[in-house]
């Protein structure tokens, strides 16, 4: 489908304030899946903290703080208790990145082509390492719009691969098109696998085995010790707008298959062992950037355009059941309980009861009340004709950024205790209780 007037991890943790773990998606497998009681009902915001940017990474919540990064070119360290800032560290380009904490070392990728390793405490420099430099995914025609000649990069590609701590290797992908296993220590390369394109995909790790896409259209499983490649599997092209082509969705693994979405507009559960297909659920055109969240026998993913929330059994690809929302949505879930929790577009954090197969709350971004309307039809749905112009490029970003001033929830939200924190593109990091 073309995105002329569609406005397009990660990262979580464990859940006792004690503990000095936390990763995107919860856990090394990234199923979205937190030990918490979360918030059956939602009841006032506990506290939320501005950045001088927007907030697309996801927070990684550990030893009693939440660290988060900004398009402001910071990442921040903020006080759980009392939303105060602890530190800041400056890279000076956007932080989109989802942080991961592992024995008081933050880590996490910015667009200046670095990645670092950063103190817990003290938001001190550790180490960092020179990539091949960031980029986003691009195409020729994109999407449809002119000049058909151009080369563009997606306005879409908003994520940076989101990084996995494990046996001593920090593991991430790179807009080089690399995946790289760094010492966690010392920050040195211990290997470097290269894809086809831009890897922004966060990498799963289980039964030694690393699980991650690329922009490329394959999907790699690795040996997460040396780097070598177990196997691949091919997902769908699209040469003409690449509209329908490339792995932004981070995989989740369970009981040895590996589910992960694409924009070519499949849902996949392949065989962790193999690589082989064993189900795939077509979505009609619309792209899957959301990553899954698995639980119970059950995946749980979202559309992009479409809207859609879907449950899948696990085995069998079986819609279970589905809800319809009117805005995109890219933020991953999250499950605490019998609740899911997903950010939209709109500007909007949804609590669905996956029981009663129904939404329990939403909460709504300061910046949505005030300038959603703007952006709304009558019938709920975004009226992109206000922010897109001209079926040119420059007017499709300047329509994205036009679309964000809503305060858009690309974050997916973490789930520690009773509280859910999760970032907005109005730039504030929120704790809901």
């Amino acid at each position: 489908m073309k995105y002329l007037y569609f406005l397009a991890a990660f990262l979580v943790v464990l859940p006792a304030f004690g503990q000095d773990v936390a990763m995107f998606r919860g856990n090394l497998l990234h199923t979205g899946v937190y030990e918490a009681a979360g918030v059956p009902q939602f009841s006032r915001v506990k506290w939320k903290f501005q950045t001088g940017g927007k907030v697309i990474s996801s927070p990684a919540v550990a030893n009693g703080m939440a660290f988060v990064g900004s398009t402001d070119g910071n990442v921040y360290a903020v006080d759980l208790e009392s939303g105060a800032q602890k530190w800041k560290f400056e890279t000076k380009v956007r932080v989109t990145s989802s942080p991961a904490v592992s024995n008081g070392t933050v880590y996490f990728g910015s667009y200046d082509g670095n990645f670092y390793a950063v103190d817990a405490v003290s938001g001190q420099l550790k180490w960092k390492f020179q990539t091949g430099g960031e980029r986003r995914f691009a195409g020729r025609h994109i999407h449809g719009i002119q000049p058909v000649a151009e080369t563009m990069p997606d306005p879409f590609d908003f994520y940076l691969s989101s990084p996995t701590v494990w046996n001593g290797a920090v593991y991430f992908g790179s807009g080089d098109g690399n995946v790289y296993a760094l010492d966690t220590a010392s920050g040195k390369l211990k290997w470097k696998f290269h894809t086809g394109d831009v890897v922004h995909a966060s990498p799963a790790i289980a039964d030694g085995k690393l699980f991650i896409g690329s922009w490329d259209s394959f999907f790699y499983a690795l040996d997460a010790s040396n780097g070598k490649e177990k196997w691949r599997f091919k997902t769908g092209e699209d040469h003409e707008i690449y509209n329908q082509v490339g792995i932004q969705s981070s995989a989740a693994v369970m009981d040895g298959v590996v589910y992960f979405g694409c924009r070519d507009s499949n849902f996949y559960a392949l065989d962790a062992a193999t690589g082989q297909k064993k189900w795939a659920f077509n979505n009609k055109g619309s792209w899957v950037i959301t990553s899954p969240a698995v639980a119970d026998g059950k995946v749980y993913f979202a559309t992009s355009d479409t809207a859609l929330f879907y449950a899948l059994d696990a085995k069998s690809g079986a819609q279970l059941f589905s809800l319809k929302f009117k805005w995109p949505m890219f933020s991953s879930p999250a499950i605490a309980g019998d609740l899911l929790y997903m950010g939209t577009h709109e500007g909007k954090l949804m609590a669905i009861d996956l029981k009663n197969q129904k939404v329990a709350w939403e909460f709504q971004t300061d910046a949505s009340r005030q300038y959603g309307p703007a952006f709304t039809k009558p019938d709920g749905t975004p009226n992109y004709e206000v922010a897109f112009g001209e079926d040119f490029y420059d007017e499709l970003v300047a329509g994205v950024t036009k679309m964000q001033v809503m305060g858009t929830v690309l974050s997916s939200p973490v789930v520690v205790n009773k509280v859910i924190y999760v970032g907005s593109t109005d730039g504030n990091l929120y704790a809901l209780m």
